[in-house]
């Protein structure tokens, strides 16, 4: 049972862990025993580890299994029979399995790993301990690195047996593999040239030291020794008497600062000398002890609540004194009398320690939530200053204390998300996209296409409730990119209504054909929509004219010859085969448009049988009635009509007898037409007005709101419908037809109101948290916001207030602490009884040290603490000084006159004292060098003096103001730059800039260049039609006028000749058909007759082709139309005889198949209209011919055009357009035809015809807006910048104007002073009064003004210590003073330290193995005296982390062979030559060596390792090679001399040729190392029997291949000689 209190889980999770630890450690407990069962004989049982507790289920009822072996003592594994069964250790045994969930209680806990250390060596080594270095190190050797793991609870972190961890995970590793670098030994430098000799006569030494440059690491070899000592003789001998010592008078160190004891003892802190001769104890010095006397200077009863700060005890300290003799000796002081004593005594400050307050607690932890890079958080704690360190003390310790918390951080609650936002996008814009050129030739207000528009981008806190605001906050708290404030978008260009051409006037029908009213109707032509009109007010033109007319009719019936009848067939005569008859006619009930309708709905049904007349033979033959001509005009006025007429023609003539034709009258048919009068009435709308509420509708069009999120109601528009009358303007409504009456009214949805929406107030900007300074203005704070969406249609305004602004809560003043000082006490010497016991002056007078109490007090007064007037009151003033009580020989003055006037600019004043009593008669004291009674000082100037420093700042332009994303990044034009005013005084010594009056700068008009844009030309003239029939393109281009410069506008891509390619093509249409043959009917068959009879037979028949243009009608001369086409303008023609066959005329030709395949054939039809009286047959019927391809046979095709270009409107720049291309229809023979021919053959369109485009826009690059100049990069000097930056919003795009390259300007800052402490130069050692011993080295603590760089001072002058007081200033005599030893003649002393070696890095191969590196320095001791030896110091060095190091390498560097010897020297990388730091395995020989050796005369050994003669000698050699003798060469003293020198090239080469030859019988080699001519000729013999057996063995091999088969003849192969020799 687990109870809901805190306490109950802990103590049951306890109970549990304790169950559990205890179910371990039995098993533990148990795990130990019978590891190894020994038994008496060579065998034994050896178990392994216990595995894992395995079970079903957790608690006790698990298995452990181990394995078990029988091994030999040996540690061979043995068969288990020879190990005793009944000692078997058992192979398994029950647990206590634990619980998963139990695995939360414990956990492994490891350390840090240790240093990595030299892993043991293998077996080979077994002497070796595990930190023994290898023979040889290359770069590196193994190391290992351990570290301790435990197993621990979870919840207290204390330790358990590790049993209980390892039931759940795996004990972490303990050892892991490292590298430790090589032994690295001491590197040290060359010896510095030999110091002049110590003695000016007789003998001396001489010394040679040399530094530590790195010391030994990783157990590398110690530093050798530093100081080289080598004794010197001096030519000049010593006189008499000075060789022997030389005695100087030494001081020793200044004693620990100490109180007098209350009972003033005599003999304390006197110095005892022991003249004993015995060396080790020569330089000893016995002192006599005393206690401490605590001596305080107790201040007034109302500051004894900061005693502390007060306290300070004034002691004494002591130094010896004593007379030393060259050889190191000491001797009696009256040796070293000199006129005045040292001072062995002086006042001093007890030492006090710094003294802090206990530790204040520990501040919250700055990480305060569980974030996701797991990095700690950091608490700090501190404390404050008790008691600062007097005389020496010891220094204060760190007043903060930061350690590392929550690391983990599980507990903790989840850190804030932030989230970037951005608020709605802005209207789209095309006018950033202009170029100036653009916008002054463009309508603004009419430009659409491809624009851009923009936003703005804010950060928030993720709220963890619902309930919450996300309020906005810094833009810093939001990582990653913003999201994008700009983006491309597109307002549609307005697109005029398009419509088709009219259709024919319609019949005469009533206006409503279902209730039909009078006699009158209306005749209608339609248009259709081709496209709908957009992004404009004006609607359609009206798609329907009327005509009133009378008579009107809706239905008809619609007659035609019944189907499946024959032609021949259509009029059946009653008798025979000639004569009356009759024909049958399907008829019907259409309506105006030629649907059928119902019978009913026509009156008077037409009879389905029509008389007709065959005609027989001999009859006149008349054809059918032409179709009815067009019609003069297209209505009727009271001036014109319109008539048509139709007519017949005579296809035979009769016979005798046979029935006559009709006369010519009847031959021509007129009628009316288009009498309706000209009258053209259409209606005519108004724009839809806007959209509006329904007031019918009632509460359905309300705005409503589902779960907050507004929907929009329906509304209506309406609009003006008027009759209009051609040509007149607005009638009566009745004109019109009512039924193509216009809506007036149709309904739409009403606009979405939106409310304005802005983000909640951001958080108030923190106050200052500290006090407010005294007379400080008034801190302020301010909060945000920004609008997300902006409204419309009505919605909600913005709210007007966006920014507010409100002074902070008053603050406390600043609390003023002050520094208060109180008089001087009286000057305090070393006591009476301290001053008797030493030597020195006996009076009480001289140097001593006096004291004041200095207190912290606030505003009333009161004490505070110390550590308040340390942080606002600024330094200490001094609580101790030194001071003098006049002595009887001191010189006395009267006090200083007061400064004299100043008479000006540069001049000095001075002041004056004079001497007093006794003073006046001393000699010293009239020494001005020593006691000066004038001094002088420069008196203040205030002529100031202003000089321009620096450079230039950028060009500043005027500040604008606006929405930045809406800024371009073209700035150009007039601005400032600056530049800063240094004001400096008489001196040159830099001032206030204040003192120089202005604003610190000078100021300069400056100019940015404009940027100037790429630009085109206009557009050219369109081009002609590509195609000269047909669809085809048309282009126009742009060429380049200039080029861009300073950033402006890029042109498009050039061409070679350097021109921008900026075209446009559209399709266009040459019209193949424009000018066309209009043939008019044939005249009737004209038959030339000489008699009287009718004529008959073949005749011609004319007509009239006249050339018109097809659009227009017009006649044109012949010249436009075709020649080629122009169709026959007369032809024969047969009249038939009286008794002749009749037959009609042919038909169209049947259609060949689509392919014009020539396997087919077409034919045309012919019916016999009258028979012949002599019976004769009638020709055939049909006409049959082959389908001949662009013969008698077309095939047609589609033919696309070239696409054009991207095609936007006239007011857009960009975005999305369309391109278009054309169909033509093509005929076989190349010949384009009108598209409708293609059409009626069904040919199948299956391509886009236009398709949608982009063209991409030029955005320019937009900017941020500047920030605001940056605080002052120094606080003083020259160097000081303030800088400004402004981010890329948008990258430029396509020819968009590119990003400026300055991104940030910067500007100087006014020049300030700075003032520093400055430290000079140590001095040299000196000892007060003494020869030698332990002095002081001082340096002095001045007030400089410099230009702010702290590492050049060398220009920096002094001015008034006070205006430095806010400076950091080193007041402790320790910083200012350091003791030093000046060393007497014959000691044995160290030089002083050496500078700081470079800074050098640990590397393996190349690469540093260290995040810091080391730099070393020495100091060497230096032996003067011989005698001295014994005692000299041993030398020092010592290292230090740096930083920025450099990896070294170190190589062995040799000198040329001179003699048998070279000189080996190490180099380090950087060309300094060291001792150390090269391995010594690899270092190469410095002496070389012949064996045998060298001992001929005359002879030596060479470089290559053989004996060789000297120059002007030749060597003789053995038949082993070796020099037998050097003989004198002939004539080498003569140049002229042709003498051949053996060189002995034999010698170190041919050794063991010689050898092997040695034993031959024959010996090919001489005695003088010579091959005898009895070997060339042997071996000349040998090759010509290799070269006969060679040609043998070819010859014989060539028979046999040409005996196998006969080869055929082969062509001569032909090589071509290419030059190379080997051909």
């Amino acid at each position: 049972m687990i109870l809901w209190h805190g306490f109950g889980v802990v103590a049951s999770t306890r109970h549990i862990g304790n169950c559990l630890l205890l179910s371990v450690s039995l098993i533990a407990i148990h795990a130990n025993t019978n590891l190894e069962s020994s038994t008496d004989g060579p065998y034994m049982w050896k178990a392994g580890q216990w595995g894992r507790c395995v079970g079903e289920d957790c608690g006790p009822g698990g298995v452990q299994s181990r394995t078990v072996r029988c091994i030999h003592s040996e540690g061979w594994t043995a068969h288990p029979s020879s190990c005793p069964p009944a000692q078997m250790p058992e192979q398994q045994r029950r647990c206590f399995r634990p619980c998963d969930w139990q695995q939360e209680l414990f956990e492994w806990e490891a350390s840090e790993w240790g240093p990595c250390a030299l892993a043991p060596r293998g077996p080979s080594s077994a002497g070796a301990g595990p930190g023994t270095r290898q023979a040889e190190c290359v770069t590196a050797q193994h190391g290992v690195q351990q570290r301790e793991v435990r197993c621990v609870r979870a919840s207290n972190r204390s330790a358990v047996t590790e049993r209980v961890c390892e039931f759940f995970s795996r004990r972490p590793a303990e050892e892991q593999a490292c590298l430790v670098p090589c032994p690295r030994p001491c590197v040290v430098s060359q010896f510095s040239s030999w110091s002049g000799c110590s003695r000016t006569c007789g003998a001396g030494l001489q010394h040679r030291t040399r530094a530590v440059l790195a010391g030994p690491v990783y157990g590398g070899a110690g530093c050798p020794n530093l100081t080289q000592t080598r004794p010197c003789e001096n030519l000049r001998s010593c006189p008499t008497g000075e060789g022997e010592h030389h005695y100087s008078l030494r001081v020793g160190p200044w004693s620990e600062c100490r109180l007098p004891h209350h009972k003033d003892l005599f003999l304390s802190g006197r110095t005892l000398l022991d003249f004993s001769a015995d060396t080790a104890a020569r330089n000893s010095v016995k002192r006599h002890v005393h206690t401490v006397y605590h001596h305080r200077h107790h201040q007034h009863p109302h500051h004894l609540r900061n005693s502390k700060a007060l306290d300070i005890e004034i002691g004494y300290q002591t130094r010896q004194v004593r007379c030393t003799r060259s050889d190191g000796k000491n001797a009696m002081l009256s040796l070293c009398t000199q006129d005045s004593v040292p001072v062995t005594f002086q006042s001093c400050v007890m030492p006090r320690d710094c003294e802090t307050s206990h530790w204040s607690p520990w501040s919250p932890c700055s990480k305060s939530c569980r974030a996701t890079d797991l990095s700690p958080g950091y608490r700090i704690r501190s404390r404050s200053l008790k008691q600062i360190p007097v005389g020496g003390g010891k220094e204060c310790p760190a007043f903060e204390e930061k350690e590392a918390c929550n690391i983990i951080g599980d507990l903790l609650p989840s850190c804030p998300r932030y989230l970037w936002k951005s608020t709605d996008w802005g209207d789209c814009q095309v006018q950033p996209l202009l170029n100036p050129q653009d916008r002054r030739l463009s309508n603004l207000s009419a430009l659409c296409g491809g624009g851009i528009q923009t936003r703005e981008t804010y950060c928030i806190q993720v709220p963890g409730d619902a309930k919450e605001v996300s309020r906005p906050v810094s833009r810093r708290l939001c990582l990653g990119n913003s999201p994008a404030a700009v983006q491309p978008c597109s307002i549609p260009c307005p697109q005029e209504c398009l419509v088709s051409l009219w259709s024919p006037w319609g019949p005469c029908i009533h206006d409503n054909c279902l209730d039909p009213q009078g006699k009158r109707g209306f005749r209608q032509r339609r248009r259709l929509v081709v496209r709908e009109p957009e992004g404009t007010t004006q609607g359609c033109p009206h798609l329907v004219e009327s005509m009133p007319c009378e008579d009107p009719v809706c239905f008809r019936w619609s007659v035609s010859p019944v189907s499946g009848q024959k032609e021949e067939e259509l009029c059946v005569p009653t008798d025979g085969q000639c004569g009356p008859g009759t024909r049958a006619q399907a008829v019907r009930c259409v309506d105006a448009h030629g649907g059928t309708v119902p019978n009913e709905r026509c009156p008077d049904a037409p009879p389905t049988t029509m008389p007709c007349e065959v005609p027989c033979p001999g009859d006149c033959v008349v054809g059918s009635w032409a179709a009815w001509s067009p019609c003069s005009h297209s209505c009727s006025g009271k001036n014109s009509e319109g008539r048509q007429s139709r007519t017949l023609a005579i296809l035979a003539l009769p016979g005798q007898g046979g029935k006559p034709c009709p006369p010519a009258a009847a031959l021509e048919e007129w009628r009316s037409c288009n009498t309706h009068p000209c009258i053209i009435f259409y209606w005519e709308t108004s724009p839809w007005g806007p959209c509006s509420e329904d007031p019918s509708a009632g509460d359905l069009n309300t705005t409503s709101s589902l779960e907050g999120t507004p929907t929009c109601a329906a509304g209506i528009q309406t609009r003006k419908v008027a009759c209009m009358k051609m040509n007149v303007g607005q009638v009566i409504p009745k004109r019109c037809p009512d039924s193509s009456r216009p809506d007036t009214v149709r309904p739409c949805l009403l606009p979405c109101r939106k409310d304005c929406i802005v983000t909640p107030f951001s958080e108030w900007t923190p106050c200052p948290s500290t006090c407010q300074p005294v007379n400080a203005t008034v801190a302020t704070q301010s909060r945000y916001r920004i609008i997300i969406q902006r409204p419309s249609d009505g919605g909600q305004e913005c709210p007007d207030t966006l920014h507010e602004e409100r002074e902070c809560e008053s603050l406390p003043v600043c609390p003023t602490y002050r520094w208060k000082t109180h008089k001087w006490h009286q000057c305090t010497l070393v006591p009476e009884s301290v001053r008797q016991g030493l030597t020195g002056m006996g009076e009480s007078c001289g140097r001593g040290l006096e004291i004041r109490a200095v207190t912290c007090v606030g505003n009333d007064d009161e004490p505070a603490n110390m550590t308040e007037c340390l942080q606002w009151a600024g330094t200490m003033p001094l609580q101790v000084r030194p001071c003098q009580v006049p002595c009887k020989d001191d010189c006395t003055f009267s006090n200083w006159s007061k400064f004299t006037d100043c008479s000006g600019c540069g001049g000095w004043r001075t002041r004056k004292r004079t001497l007093t009593g006794r003073s006046k008669k001393l000699l010293k004291c009239q020494k001005s060098e020593l006691y000066p009674l004038v001094e002088a000082e420069p008196c203040t100037c205030l002529e100031f003096q202003a000089e321009p420093q620096g450079n230039w700042s950028s060009c500043v332009l005027p500040e604008t103001h606006g929405w930045r994303a809406q800024r371009e990044a073209r700035e150009c034009g007039q601005g400032l730059r600056y530049r800063a005013i240094a004001c400096t005084d008489q001196d040159g010594r830099l001032v206030n800039p204040a003192l120089c009056g202005g604003s610190g700068y000078v100021e300069e008009v400056c100019h940015i260049p404009c940027p100037l844009d790429c630009k085109l030309s206009d557009w050219s003239t369109w081009s002609a039609c590509s195609a000269p029939c047909g669809s085809g393109v048309k282009v126009r281009s742009k060429w380049l006028r200039e080029k861009a410069f300073n950033g402006g506008r890029p042109c498009p891509k050039l061409d070679l000749k350097n021109q921008a390619q900026v075209y446009e093509a559209v399709p266009c249409y040459s019209e193949c058909n424009e000018f066309t043959w209009a043939p008019e009917p044939w005249s009737a068959c004209a038959v030339n007759t000489v008699g009287d009879p009718p004529a008959c037979g073949e005749g011609v028949q004319t007509r009239k082709v006249r050339c018109i243009q097809k659009d227009t009608g017009n006649i044109m001369d012949d010249g436009p139309c075709d020649p080629e086409e122009a169709p026959p303008s007369a032809q024969t023609c047969f009249l038939p005889c009286p008794e002749d066959c009749v037959m009609s005329e042919w038909s169209q030709w049947s259609a060949c198949t689509a392919r014009c395949d020539p396997d087919t054939s077409r034919k045309r039809f012919r019916r016999i209209l009258r028979l012949s009286r002599t019976g004769r047959d009638c020709p055939g019927p049909g006409q049959t011919e082959s389908c001949v391809l662009n013969s008698t046979c077309f095939s047609y095709r589609y033919n696309l055009s070239d696409w054009s270009t991207c095609l936007l409107s006239e007011s857009a720049i960009c975005g999305q357009g369309v391109r278009m291309r054309q169909l033509d229809c093509v005929r076989s023979d190349g010949k384009v035809v009108d598209l409708s021919v293609c059409e009626e053959l069904g040919l199948r369109k299956q391509w886009k015809l236009t398709t949608t485009c982009v063209v991409d826009c030029p955005v320019n690059c937009l900017l941020s807006e500047w920030t605001p100049w940056s605080e002052c990069s120094l606080t003083c000097g020259l160097q000081g910048q303030m800088v400004r930056s402004r981010s890329v919003i948008q990258p430029a795009h396509e020819q968009g104007r590119p990003c400026p390259s300055q991104l940030s300007q910067t500007k100087p800052c006014p020049i300030r002073p700075c003032y520093s402490w400055l430290l000079s130069e140590w001095s040299s050692c000196r000892t007060e009064g003494a020869d030698c011993g332990e002095g002081v080295r001082e340096r002095n603590l001045t007030c400089v003004v410099h230009g702010g760089d702290s590492t050049d001072l060398s220009t920096a002058t002094a001015v008034d210590p006070n205006k430095c007081e806010e400076k950091l200033r080193i007041t402790g005599v320790q910083e200012l003073q350091v003791p030093c030893l000046v060393p007497c003649p014959g000691d044995c002393h160290l030089t002083e330290w050496a500078p700081w070696s470079s800074c050098q890095l640990t590397c393996l191969n190349g690469r540093g193995f260290e995040a810091t590196g080391q730099q070393a320095r020495s100091r060497s001791a230096v032996l003067q005296v011989l005698e001295n030896q014994d005692s000299c110091p041993q030398q020092e060095f010592e290292t230090r982390p740096c930083k920025d190091g450099k990896c070294y390498s170190y190589e062995w560097q040799t000198g040329s062979w001179r003699a048998n010897g070279r000189s080996v020297w190490c180099q380090r990388s950087d060309g300094v030559n060291v001792t150390g730091g090269c391995f010594l395995q690899d270092r190469p020989t410095t002496v070389r060596h012949c064996h045998p050796p060298c001992t001929k005369p005359f002879s030596h050994c060479t470089q290559r390792g053989v004996c060789g003669c000297e120059a002007g000698y030749t060597e003789v050699m053995t038949a082993h090679g070796f020099l037998d003798y050097c003989t004198r060469t002939p004539g080498a003293d003569n140049k002229k001399a042709d003498v051949k020198i053996n060189t002995g090239r034999l010698r170190p080469g041919t050794t063991q040729v010689q050898n092997f030859f040695h034993e031959w019988s024959l010996k090919p080699v001489g005695p003088d190392g010579r091959i005898k001519p009895w070997v060339y000729g042997v071996t000349a013999g040998v090759f010509a029997l290799i070269l006969f057996v060679i040609g043998l063995s070819f010859l014989m091999c060539k028979r046999a291949t040409q005996s196998k088969s006969p080869s055929p003849p082969q062509k001569p192969l032909t090589l071509a000689y290419d030059g190379d020799m080997d051909m």
